[in-house]
């Protein structure tokens, strides 16, 4: 399995700044040590790929520095040069990534799922939103493609949703607590909402209710699956109360039934904030590790 991460996915911040920004390194080091997936280098988008989904005075604001009104209000990460290498090689890694999951069926961009960005700003931690990037450089290539968004971070996905409006080639799916951050939802094709410190039986209750059913209305051809883990009950934003067993098992669900029906999908990790960082570095660890392991079966069950 093939993954993408760079040194350019670290980014500073003060110290005490609630983003664990350590997981990026972390994870990926974790990931090479124990051999769970090749991980390569993507390097750093073209602004011209940026421009497919957001406005150029916003892209050269995170460059300079400059950030617009609602970008400096909303986005919660203080301006360093590194934040606009980090932007661009994140998301670069989920175009490239899309790419792999096309060809080979299944990658991860050990980044990205920053689904609070808009056209024009960034919120949530979220500069760029990749997944919407990726999309519109594959629909560059094959406008008739029908991309899926699977997004189980515990908040819905405001930007990707704005963004995907009306475009009848992408489905967007967001699972996460009704009454949580974003305060504005925006809406996406479907919206699943839990209560506020939702457990397990009630989140995988809605989950198998609605998710089987969409993907089979909707027949993708490409699956993003942002793989959020602050549905974790330690995560200091996340509201829910997922176990880390929990979390291994949404994966497991989401990722064998893609397996299962063929379709190419694309992991990106989406939020986390654990009280303890090293947790949040360790369960975007065992998503790739469940990928790993199902994408393994899968090539031991073809040769047998």
């Amino acid at each position: 399995m093939k993954c993408f991460s760079s040194d350019a996915y670290f980014a500073y911040l003060p110290e005490g700044h609630p983003f664990p920004m350590c997981k990026f390194p972390e994870s990926a080091s974790l990931i090479r040590d124990q051999g769970l997936a090749e991980v390569i280098d993507p390097g750093f988008i073209r602004l011209e790929e940026l421009y497919r989904a957001h406005a150029p005075e916003y892209v050269n604001s995170i460059r300079t520095g400059d950030y617009n009104e609602l970008t400096a209000q909303r986005l919660g990460l203080p301006w360093h040069p590194t934040i606009w290498r980090r932007s661009l090689s994140a998301t670069s890694g989920t175009v490239q990534a899309s790419r792999v999951a096309l060809e080979e069926g299944l990658s991860a961009n050990l980044a990205g799922g920053t689904h609070h960005a808009f056209y024009d700003r960034g919120e949530g931690y979220c500069v760029f939103n990749d997944v919407v990037v990726a999309t519109r450089a594959l629909h560059v290539e094959e406008p008739l493609l029908h991309v899926m968004v699977i997004d189980l971070d515990a908040h819905q996905g405001n930007g990707t949703a704005a963004l995907f409006a009306d475009q009848p080639h992408v489905f967007t799916y967001s699972l996460h607590v009704g009454k949580n951050y974003p305060s504005r939802k925006e809406p996406s094709s479907l919206d699943v909402e839990v209560s506020r410190y939702a457990k397990a039986c009630e989140y995988f209750e809605r989950l198998h209710e609605t998710l089987p059913r969409a993907i089979e209305l909707f027949e993708p051809d490409l699956i993003f699956y942002n793989a959020g883990v602050d549905v974790h009950e330690n995560d200091r934003f996340g509201q829910m109360k997922l176990s880390t067993e929990d979390i291994r098992l949404r994966d497991e669900y989401v990722l064998k039934m893609t397996h299962r029906l063929s379709i190419p999908t694309c992991i990106v990790y989406g939020g986390g904030y654990n009280r303890d960082p090293h947790v949040t570095t360790l369960l975007h660890v065992q998503t790739i590790r469940v990928a790993s392991q199902i994408e393994k079966q899968g090539k031991e069950t073809r040769i047998i």
